[in-house]
């Protein structure tokens, strides 16, 4: 049975590993991950914006107060004439509104150019054409993001201004979680994000985010920067004002003094780009871009950065839990083995949150932990299974013969039951109802059976009660062990008391077949301890515990010549029990097979109460 479940133990662990390795290499509980990622920088956001950013947005209010958009262009002109107020400039203002075609009003384009042409400090947005969706690409790592074709703002506003792209970089499930600082231009130009041109103008330090770290690289090479956004912003965190308050003067001049303006929409329904300017990122499930923007130019202000622990070591972290988790249950009960896997399982979860909330560090575990979970719950099972099994086996086995305490002995060891024996010095009992022909003559069948069944309980009970065990009943005798199949202390003694008590019990049984047969029944014991083959006898189809060897035979012997309410022991026996029990002075008996004579004495009764 053990070598059979062992087996299969094997095959499903090893067909486990392949599993798991191969649902990591598919990437298929990416999602999963990306929950455990986006909970642990909702848990780390720190709620603190860098105070040099404002936002500035077009919403509901401007529109109520300017009428449809997109205004006339002559209104961006006293904007940032009120932005730009002596002695209060701002290092950077970002338009995250696309000015890519002539408006209606060339007057009014003029105005915004001399504007522009009076402001050095602004960024007009550019948009590389990917594929045929030009604003949204899916964020791949180590992937270089090449435009086919770039979407420049009006030829008489892009020379006056600062370019910077805004295309979004999504993850698959839809979050924006990533960005691409630089994009590469069809011709080979470099075009930074509007976050990090915002962020450059403002004097940050950006070169921790620049892989350029060998010149002699091609422009392919040197174009791919992308980043994981560490968001601790939320919307209400930023300083928001409205562009037309701005447009009034009704916001002090010095809000903006050396300050990042990013100016973009809130307003239902518009966008910078044509599509929809709302985003779900992992601390905020609705957001307008302008602030996933001002997120990122916080980020590069502050110089964070999210980084990711290699691949080799998530893999040999899965293999441990999982070979940690193949091991445990079969060595230890499964209270215990549970207990562990829980807390194993919840701190490989705080482990990597904890890591995070340290050092901005990601641990994909999801799959360390679909290892050990799969190793665990496979071979818990095995082992339950294995432990039913050997349980129903030993029940079947010895569940009628030896008492419940020692079955429960017998599977809490994880004693191996199997075909064959073991030489093993152990106490043969043996019993004979004496008189129980002439009983059969004047008995019904029904009432024979009923009356040698009460006779076998007693015996039964008595046996279990001392922790004998029942090998056989044959006929009108029974064959009882002691010391088999687990160890049993003074296992002479506690089969002396046996007979004793048995012979005790025989009393009250003995007067009510008198009283109701006219028939006398008694029983002769005999006992003897040596050295016996012990185990499962017989073959596949059939097996029984039973106790084979000379020394069954000197017990047999020794009771075939007792006589009716008689226990007779060896003087084995005798040497382990004399203390315990008052003998008379025995004898030597010749018996059938053997060629010296057995010293035998009879039971007397105990010296004291036991």
């Amino acid at each position: 049975m053990k070598e059979r479940i062992k087996r299969i133990a094997i095959v499903l662990n090893a067909l486990l590993l392949v599993a798991v390795f191969i649902i990591y290499n598919s990437h298929s509980l990416q999602r999963i991950d990306n929950l455990l990622f986006d909970f642990n920088m909702k848990k780390a956001a720190d709620n603190q914006p860098d105070p040099r950013i404002v936002v500035v947005t077009v919403d509901d209010a401007s529109l109520d107060a300017l009428g449809r958009f997109p205004w006339d262009r002559a209104v961006y002109a006293p904007f940032l004439v009120n932005l730009n107020q002596a002695g209060n400039i701002p290092k950077a203002i970002a338009f995250d509104i696309v000015f890519s075609e002539q408006s209606d009003s060339p007057d009014s384009d003029m105005a915004f150019a001399e504007a522009l042409a009076t402001y050095p400090n602004v960024i007009l947005p550019v948009v590389g054409n990917m594929t045929d969706v030009f604003s949204t690409s899916i964020a791949k790592r180590d992937e270089l993001l090449k435009a086919n074709s770039i979407l420049l703002p009006y030829e008489q506003f892009a020379e006056l201004v600062q370019q910077a792209h805004i295309n979004r970089a999504v993850s698959p499930d839809g979050v924006i979680r990533q960005t691409w600082l630089k994009i590469q231009g069809p011709d080979g130009e470099i075009i930074p994000s509007l976050a990090y041109k915002a962020a450059e103008m403002a004097g940050a330090d950006l070169s921790i985010y620049d892989n350029r770290t060998d010149p002699k690289k091609t422009k392919e090479n040197v174009a791919m920067n992308t980043i994981t956004i560490d968001y601790e912003l939320t919307t209400d965190d930023f300083q928001t004002v409205s562009f037309i308050d701005v447009l009034e003067g009704a916001i002090p001049a010095d809000w903006f003094k050396d300050a990042i303006v990013f100016v973009g929409f809130t307003a239902v329904g518009l966008s910078s780009d044509g599509g929809q300017d709302t985003g779900v990122t992992p601390i905020e499930k609705s957001i307008k871009l302008i602030y996933a923007h001002a997120n990122i130019t916080n980020q590069l202000l502050k110089g964070s950065a999210v980084s990711y622990s290699p691949n080799w070591s998530e893999i040999i972290l899965a293999l441990l839990l999982f070979v940690l988790f193949v091991y445990l249950p079969w060595r230890l009960k499964n209270i215990y083995s549970i207990l562990i896997f829980l807390a194993v399982f919840s701190g490989v979860l705080y482990g990597q949150y904890a890591i995070y909330q340290s050092s901005s560090l990601h641990t994909n575990t999801v799959y360390t932990l679909l290892a050990m979970m799969l190793a665990y719950l496979t071979n818990v099972s095995l082992k339950s299974y294995m432990d039913s099994a050997q349980k129903s086996f030993v029940t079947r086995q010895f569940g009628r013969y030896i008492s419940p305490d020692l079955v429960k002995q017998i599977v809490a060891q994880d004693i191996e039951i199997k075909l064959g024996g073991d030489l093993k010095l152990i106490t043969i009992l043996f019993l004979d109802i004496r008189g129980f022909t002439p009983l059969s003559e004047k008995l019904t069948p029904p009432e024979l059976v009923d009356t040698l069944n009460t006779m076998f309980n007693m015996i039964t009970e008595t046996t279990l009660r001392n922790e004998g065990t029942i090998d056989k009943f044959i006929g009108d005798a029974a064959m009882i062990l002691f010391n088999a199949p687990l160890e049993v202390i003074e296992h002479e003694r506690m089969a002396v008391k046996t007979a004793y008590e048995i012979q005790q019990g025989m009393n009250k049984i003995r007067d009510e077949i008198m009283e109701k047969y006219q028939c006398e029944v008694n029983v002769g014991i005999g006992i003897h301890t040596g050295n016996v083959v012990v185990g499962n006898i017989g073959s596949y189809l059939r097996v029984d515990y039973t106790a084979i060897g000379d020394n069954v035979n000197i017990a047999a012997r020794i009771e075939s010549q007792t006589k009716k309410g008689q226990v007779h022991v060896s003087e084995q026996v005798y040497e382990k029990t004399k203390d315990s029990f008052r003998f008379d002075e025995g004898e030597d008996r010749m018996f059938k097979g053997k060629s010296h004579p057995i010293r035998v004495y009879e039971v007397l009764g105990p010296i004291e109460s036991i």
